[in-house]
């Protein structure tokens, strides 16, 4: 296990009753835990965007700069080839899911 280290500092309200909440609810060891797994989260999440980064540098850098046009044309691609799993397609309403229970 790694060492741990004493840390003080201000959270939203909000936040510290949804951390608490997933104590009672057991979902997370302690307060401390369920801090230090959102850490972890944000740290893994900052590493990747800097990935993500460094991969659009890099491709720019050999193909030129992705224009405004072309990442229109990538959305327009991806949402033809989506698969509408709940809701209407193109309506952006939801619809009954299987079992006749409504959308979450």
């Amino acid at each position: 296990m790694s060492s741990k280290q004493r840390l003080s500092t201000s959270v939203d309200a909000e936040l510290v009753a949804v951390g608490r909440e997933a104590v009672a609810q057991g979902q997370a060891e302690s307060m401390s835990a369920w801090v230090n797994d959102a850490l972890r989260l944000k740290a893994d999440h900052d590493r990747r965007l800097r990935g993500l980064d460094d991969f659009l540098v890099a491709y720019e850098a050999e193909h030129g700069e992705i224009t405004d046009e072309e990442m229109r044309e990538a959305a327009r691609s991806a949402r033809g080839r989506a698969v509408v799993v709940r809701g209407t397609p193109g309506t952006g309403r939801q619809g009954t899911v299987r079992g006749g229970r409504g959308a979450a």
